[in-house]
């Protein structure tokens, strides 16, 4: 099968050897079930006579390494059987566009994970509240009066831009803090912007739970983000800070129902952020499974799993396709 991978262009830049990406090990391991896989990035997406077409690179494996031939090559979307969507946030402008790019893609023909249009309409941060009971307490709002009334109600509060990832400008805030208006002036574009705004959560010192579904199936392998040493939260990627974690059989029940629904909406890959049983992030643009630290902790192969999955959705998508013509 010849399948495209839409990663981000920042890891384009650095594709190669690069196993600290979900994408590396998930592209080794379709080679290796003899697909052909290629690679694009977002500003490489047109449409031309309303077809969809990419400029895309072919990808090899070489001594247990992925590697790519520079030489573009322009192909139709929909002669791909199977994209995975899998671009990094933020999601800006160009990231909405790109969605709108596989609005001209025949999904009779051509099965895309996750789903751009799902992933156009589920924000990460505010769309957990779909699932508000897993919360913990929480609001998303622009305005400085409301903050403060929540910041006085719990003591200590997290701030959450809507469109980033990685961390990037969560900031935490305690009552009585001098920088108190500056901060929440910061964060909201002094009252224009929306953020979401979450209780503390004392755990939140110990790291989160990197929580992984596959379709309506939740894995039982975790990992725990530790904290870095001069943040609150995790934001940067190395052995030192991933740890084993376990879910209980309550975490496994609870999480169910959340997959469930995902999984209805055309967002078959995700990853929950959790602290203390509580999800406080549903990621869905290029959710990281974080293979290279699962297999070493489990003594597993994850990547054969995931592939399986997605390549048995595949299969069922052109199976229902068929039927349905």
């Amino acid at each position: 099968m010849d399948i495209l991978f839409l990663i981000d262009r920042v890891e384009l830049k650095y594709f190669e050897f690069n196993n600290l990406v979900t994408n590396f090990w998930i592209i080794r391991e379709l080679i290796r079930k003899n697909n052909n896989v290629y690679i694009t990035t977002i500003d490489k997406l047109g449409i031309s006579s309303e077809r969809a077409y990419a400029h895309c690179f072919s990808v090899f494996e070489n001594h247990g390494n992925i590697l790519y031939d520079r030489k573009e090559i322009k192909r139709d979307i929909e002669s791909f059987p199977l994209v995975l969507f899998r671009n990094d946030p933020p999601v800006d402008i160009d990231y909405i566009n790109a969605t709108y790019v596989f609005d001209f893609v025949d999904r009779n023909k051509t099965f895309v994970m996750n789903e751009p249009r799902a992933v156009r309409d589920f924000n990460e941060k505010l769309h957990a509240m779909l699932f508000a009971d897993l919360m913990p307490e929480h609001m998303v709002t622009s305005s400085k009066k409301d903050i403060l009334e929540f910041l006085d109600d719990y003591g200590e509060i997290v701030l959450k831009p809507l469109n980033k990832c990685f961390g990037s400008g969560v900031m935490t805030l305690k009552k009585g803090d001098k920088n108190t208006a500056v901060i929440i002036n910061s964060m909201t574009n002094n009252g224009s912007g929306l953020v979401m705004v979450q209780r503390y959560l004392e755990k939140a010192k110990y790291g989160d739970k990197r929580v992984l579904f596959l379709g309506e199936e939740v894995l039982p392998y975790c990992v725990q983000k530790l904290p870095s040493n001069d943040d609150f939260k995790f934001n940067e990627h190395c052995d030192a800070n991933i740890i084993k974690a376990v879910l209980s059989e309550e975490e496994l029940e609870k999480f169910k129902p959340v997959a469930k629904k995902l999984n209805s909406m055309g967002i078959y890959m995700t990853g929950l952020d959790v602290i203390d049983g509580k999800i406080i992030e549903i990621n869905v643009t290029s959710p990281c499974y974080f293979i290279k630290e699962i297999n070493h902790h489990f003594g597993i192969e994850l990547e054969k799993q995931v592939t399986d999955f997605i390549l048995l959705k595949a299969s069922s998508h052109r199976a229902a396709a068929f039927c349905a013509l």
